[in-house]
């Protein structure tokens, strides 16, 4: 008996890798979802495509391997769009499967019919159609392929009556996993060499890049005597065991961090493309390390650009690099560190009339949580809870929406990184405004046996938005949420659930909720007035916020701007 093209592409992508595929089955997708229900692919059957491209990009980035999510024609595919656009810019290795309606009738403007090309180029490493049955093997590889080797997203187009079609013999069109060692030449080398040499105030500020080069970085931090601040994307890699770390910089940093590479006159950038211009330092020599050549000197000017692995560009820079004794800049920078998380734990306690700081809340989830948890945080305030307040063992793991910036993202990718890691705890920090949005795929965590923890942070409002209104003057407009009491809503799902209104019962809440066998929420109402504050305040913020003071006490909002001068700027 013949195969059919869709158990081609389906016996490639097994061969390639994946384990597990996420979707919403549906006409187009028939023959495919038939063909998986044969593999050794579990398929994962969310309620709503994007949290589908979520958990599978999470799946996809813990993993290192390759994750795939299969949708039907038209709406089902496009569903995919956002949670896919977050792992591609994760740079998570995904193949979505995006059935199409029948060739004859593409190009007619056909019922359910989308050009997925013309959506996902943009988002993709890999676009391309299966157009004849011939081909399925060979283009469902190279799909596999590029997503790997691009780390990227990769959409594989598929014509029903493509799938539905016997597969002819192909040649053995396979996946290959090169793994090239790149580091700079001999002479950049030593160009790095002198200038690191001849500092005098040097910074490391180190990326994603940095994941395999701990032990480099620290070795050559101790040779410099050079403070190492980190990206949010490396914390997990860069924080845990760092006697030189002073934390993160950028608008979700600290102000140890911002320190460190402000008042640097020697900037070492290493497997970073931090986007934003004004957390570089002004006057310094700049010298970025990267293993992509077209992220040289994009986001801030350079003065040497070279294109390199961390861990053995670093094993080949070491032997060059003359060991320093000074270590004032170090300790000066030490010093901010131990002052900037002594601010961070003041707001990490009960507040006034037992309101619960968020601050609070996430420490006592970190302290609580098995030490090879994986977190995940939605866009907003939970997100920059969770870069602060969840401390990095080395064995846990955070996964948040940074380049793309999305809400609800945390809990679809806790299903993902369950799915991947049956035995490991998995929590999401999930925002209100974030869990509202796909609140249905809470049903797939209890169909699909995977058992999530989802902390809900409610203060029934947008509150990242809302902060971002004040600072600008603004008054809050349209950020306001009506939430129902999301313990129960998930106790009628099929979740353990409660709510915590007081901050005495916090800490027997987490205990109960992280012990709770099966998938669990909590729903914990935390203090309104809370503001995430940047490492540091600028002139036109400041104005901004007493501007947004004198517009609310004119509108009538007296009582709002007395909580927030309480609650943040008199403790």
């Amino acid at each position: 008996m013949s195969r059919t093209v869709a158990e081609v592409i389906v016996e490639t992508l097994e061969q390639a890798g994946v384990k597990r595929c996420y979707g919403v089955p549906g006409d187009t997708l028939n023959h495919v979802t038939d063909a998986i229900r044969d593999s050794g692919i579990r398929w994962v059957h969310v309620r709503h495509e994007e949290a589908g491209g979520f958990a599978a990009g999470a799946d996809a980035m813990l993993t290192n391997e390759l994750a795939a999510c299969a949708g039907s024609c038209g709406p089902g595919s496009l569903h995919f769009i956002n949670g896919l656009a977050e792992s591609h810019r994760n740079r998570a290795p995904v193949v979505l499967i995006a059935s199409q309606i029948v060739r004859d009738e593409l190009g007619f403007d056909f019922p359910q019919e989308i050009d997925f090309k013309a959506v996902y180029s943009s988002v993709s490493v890999f676009c391309e159609e299966i157009r004849t049955p011939a081909q399925a093997r060979r283009k469902t590889a190279m799909a596999a392929q590029a997503a790997l080797a691009k780390r990227g997203v990769a959409v594989l187009i598929v014509p029903a009556d493509v799938s539905s079609s016997s597969a002819p013999e192909e040649p053995a069109f396979a996946v290959h996993r090169a793994q090239p060692v790149t580091i700079p030449s001999d002479t950049e080398l030593d160009r790095i060499a002198t200038v690191l040499n001849r500092g005098g105030k040097i910074a490391i500020y180190g990326g994603s890049g940095c994941q395999k080069a701990h032990d480099q970085v620290i070795a050559l931090a101790e040779r410099l005597n050079a403070p190492v601040a980190h990206t949010s994307r490396a914390k997990d890699f860069l924080e845990p065991a760092n006697p030189f770390d002073v934390g993160m910089t950028g608008i979700f940093g600290i102000e140890s961090g911002y320190h460190a590479l402000k008042e640097c006159d020697t900037l070492l950038l290493l497997g970073c493309d931090f986007a934003w211009r004004q957390f570089y330092p002004e006057d310094a020599k700049i010298i970025q390390v990267d293993v992509d050549g077209t992220h040289l000197g994009r986001r801030h000017p350079i003065d040497i650009g070279a294109v390199g692995d961390i861990a053995p560009t670093l094993d080949a820079l070491l032997p060059r690099i003359r060991a320093r004794d000074d270590r004032a800049f170090l300790d000066e920078c030490l010093e901010h560190r131990r002052k900037a998380l002594a601010r961070l734990e003041k707001r990490a306690v009960t507040g006034k009339g037992g309101a619960i700081h968020p601050q609070y809340l996430t420490e006592t989830i970190s302290r609580l949580a098995a030490p090879d948890a994986v977190y995940t945080a939605d866009g907003g305030s939970p997100m920059v809870w969770c870069l602060r307040h969840v401390a990095a063992t080395g064995a846990n793991r955070t996964v948040i929406s940074l380049t793309h910036g999305t809400m609800a993202n945390a809990m679809p990718q806790a299903l993902g990184a369950k799915a991947a890691f049956p035995d490991r705890q998995v929590i999401a920090l999930s925002g209100d405004g974030g869990i509202a949005m796909l609140l249905g795929d809470l049903l797939t965590a209890v169909q699909e046996k995977l058992p999530i923890k989802v902390c809900v942070y409610d203060n029934s409002s947008l509150g990242f938005v809302e902060l971002e209104q004040k600072v600008e003057g603004l008054i809050e407009t349209y950020t306001d949420l009506h939430n129902p009491d999301f313990a129960r809503v998930a106790e009628a799902i099929g979740f353990w659930g409660r709510r915590v209104e007081q901050g005495d019962d916090v800490e027997a809440a987490v205990r109960d909720w992280l012990a709770a066998p099966g998938p669990a929420l909590l729903d914990v109402v935390v203090d309104k007035n809370e503001l995430v504050m940047p490492p540091k305040i600028e002139a036109s913020q400041v104005f901004g916020t007493v501007l947004y003071g004198a517009k609310a006490v004119l509108g009538g909002k007296a009582k709002d701007v007395l909580g927030l001068i309480k609650e943040n700027l008199l403790n």
